[in-house]
């Protein structure tokens, strides 16, 4: 059985000025969750949870969760 990865995700970025976790920084505007993702696939993980403001979910589920949907680890 794999592990699963939770990732607390909920912080505001108030010193950054947005939410940091959603910018896209990478050469192929990959944002820090990509490479989250990335990193804990490779690792092993099997599952990761992601703990998210209600303030921004719905942001999150379009820039997020539809672009991982379906993906098996």
């Amino acid at each position: 059985m794999k592990p699963t990865l939770l990732v607390l995700a909920a912080g505001m970025g108030s010193r950054y000025g947005g939410l940091k976790q959603m910018d896209g920084l990478g050469p192929n505007n990959e944002t820090i969750i990509d490479y989250s993702i990335y990193d804990a696939v490779h690792a092993g993980f099997g599952k990761i949870v992601y703990i998210v403001r209600e303030y921004f979910l719905e942001q999150f589920k379009e820039s997020v969760a539809e672009k991982y949907k379906g993906v098996k680890c």
